[in-house]
């Protein structure tokens, strides 16, 4: 009693700002626990409202056309086309944007029934395909140096250059050739990429691969090429590389207005009439090479031949 006394009298004394108060608003931790859970179940629902009247007012019916259009495209979705993917192309074709034509992977009968399917012309595209810009296989270029580590062309490119004489030169570990998913590229026994035009989709995952940037994409009946890029000119070329440009401006006489000479290269203006052959009869290195349809890369006739099929050795610097 007595303790209860004097904590009645302590109270009582207590400044008021001082004496603890009762609020029936306040709960303990259970009754805030129940009061967020609530809370938050209300905004939910209130939300996923909100998202299915929006979906109802604002949805936009597909033509289910695409989804049949997009099962009848080969699946690659390798963006040779210039759409994002084959539903993307699907839906170009539908809009009227696109023709069948425009798939280079689908076969002709493919094209054909993707055509009547639609009610459209199949179309006709150029093929794409990439090109390399190097000839210089082991048996005609030299290396400065031995690479050893991870046989990747990146990983080598990151250790001085790779080691070949040529510094713009082909390094031949092949990330082109790994990277390919139409195996439409091999190593040649010189380790030097040789692309399959007839399975080349022109997807560009080569470009991207090549460290050296030696592939591009182009039209197929681009038939003149320059297989070089390097900006050296006369014996500095050639030292290192026997099929290397050596500027001597022969093919640009020939061709005037199509090719001309820049930092020590050939460069073919393809916007102009370039099926001139002639261009390359004159070429003593082969730089620049002629894609015959047919028989595939050809040099001209002033062509020194390449006798050597060994690899070449490691040169001092």
């Amino acid at each position: 009693m007595r303790e209860t006394a004097a904590i009645q009298y302590g109270l009582s004394t207590m400044r008021p700002h001082l004496r603890p108060t009762y609020n029936p608003h306040i709960r303990g931790p259970d009754g805030h626990m129940v009061i967020a859970v609530t809370t938050l179940a209300a905004l939910s629902f209130l939300f996923a409202s909100l998202l299915v009247v929006a979906h109802r007012k604002l949805h936009v019916d597909e033509d289910p056309r695409i989804d049949a259009a997009f099962l009848m495209l080969p699946q690659t979705n390798c963006g040779a086309c210039g759409f994002a993917g084959c539903r993307g192309l699907a839906e170009a074709m539908i809009a009227g944007d696109a023709l069948p034509g425009k798939c280079t992977v689908a076969t002709e009968e493919e094209r054909e029934a993707i055509a009547t399917f639609l009610g459209v012309d199949v179309g006709a595209e150029e093929k794409v395909v990439a090109r390399l810009a190097c000839a210089g296989g082991t048996n005609v270029a030299r290396n400065r140096a031995r690479y050893e580590g991870i046989s990747s062309c990146r990983g080598a490119a990151l250790i001085g250059g790779g080691g070949k004489g040529c510094f713009w030169g082909c390094l031949g570990l092949g990330d082109c050739e790994d990277v390919c998913d139409f195996d439409a590229i091999v190593m040649d026994k010189h380790s030097l990429p040789v692309v399959i035009e007839a399975a080349c989709t022109a997807c560009g995952d080569c470009v991207d691969a090549c460290p050296k940037d030696l592939f591009s994409l182009h039209e197929q009946n681009h038939r003149l090429w320059v297989a070089c890029r390097s900006l050296l000119k006369g014996d500095a070329a050639m030292a290192d590389c026997d099929v290397a440009c050596d500027a001597c401006g022969r093919c640009a006489a020939d061709a005037p207005g199509t090719i001309s000479m820049v930092d020590n290269l050939p460069v073919v203006d393809y916007s102009r009439k370039h099926d001139i052959r002639e261009a390359i009869d004159r070429c003593p290195t082969g730089a620049i090479v002629w894609y015959d349809p047919e028989e595939g890369r050809q040099t001209g006739k002033a062509a020194r031949r390449v006798v050597r099929q060994s690899a070449r050795r490691a040169s001092p610097t």
